[in-house]
């Protein structure tokens, strides 16, 4: 526990848990409809009281659409890891439990994936299916499927040469029970710690499909969509661009500090 009161761990939790809240109660307080409702008489207006953040080139109010954009961002991200838990977690520890051919067989096929940039890989998967956020989860989670994978391989390596390991092999138990009882347990704070720092990057992802046209679509509230809007009145409104760009940095920065000390403190190697 002192290792995690540390500045970074406490800038970080504190960041994650922010951005949490904001991402579960502002549609409880905010209305959906808020986030596309249209004020042409205020349009790219500066910072104000009625608009704290500004308005966006069709008089959206900032504030409420980067509030409402958390979730949004939140829930691609977050599913898009869990859908890559679920396929790289069994694929890697069946690769490094069974090994031979089977391990050679599904570590040639992560590796072909791995030969993309992971933005890449996404951004082709993305348009090859269409943009929407359905795809775009799916071509988040794949692209990042090879890394988890790679990461379960080897802790499933280290675990599975443990006394513990070999003694319940010799006592006559099954492989699927060493696997979900013996080496699944041990594997997980390292499980834990990518899913926490892939949340960060399948936000910057998303982020930049979204930028690119190949994301979440108009009239959504998207922090990259926001962004790609603002590429035009960069020179006389920059706070359309700097107010979810500020979202997305200070999101990622909390994840990917709260990770670091998440992997300190469940890392054994590190005690």
């Amino acid at each position: 526990m002192k290792r995690f009161l540390t500045t970074k761990g406490v800038i970080g939790l504190t960041l994650v848990t922010v951005m949490a809240l904001i991402g579960i109660l502002a549609p409880v307080f905010i209305p959906a409809d808020a986030a596309t409702a249209m004020d042409m008489t205020a349009r790219l207006s500066p910072p104000t009281l009625k608009h704290p953040l500004g308005t966006d080139q069709l008089g959206r109010d900032l504030m409420v659409r980067v509030l409402l954009g958390a979730r949004l961002s939140l829930e691609i991200a977050v599913t898009a890891v869990l859908m890559s838990i679920l396929i790289g977690l069994p694929l890697g520890m069946v690769s490094g439990y069974v090994g031979g051919r089977v391990d050679n067989v599904l570590m040639r096929l992560v590796d072909t994936l791995l030969a993309f940039p992971a933005l890449l890989l996404a951004l082709t998967i993305s348009a090859v299916l269409g943009p929407n956020i359905q795809n775009t989860i799916i071509a988040i989670g794949v692209a990042f499927t090879p890394y988890l994978a790679r990461i379960v391989r080897g802790e499933t390596l280290r675990v599975a040469q443990m006394p513990y390991v070999e003694a319940a092999r010799a006592a006559g138990t099954t492989d699927s029970l060493i696997l979900t009882r013996h080496i699944l347990p041990n594997i997980m704070p390292a499980v834990i710690v990518q899913a926490t720092i892939s949340v960060a990057f399948a936000i910057l992802a998303e982020a930049g499909l979204s930028f690119l046209g190949l994301g979440t679509q108009p009239p959504a509230a998207s922090w990259g969509l926001m962004i790609q809007a603002s590429r035009d009145y960069l020179d006389r409104a920059p706070w359309t661009a700097l107010v979810p760009g500020a979202a997305v940095a200070l999101t990622v920065l909390g994840l990917n500090m709260f990770g670091d000390v998440l992997r300190d403190i469940l890392d054994p190697r590190t005690k």
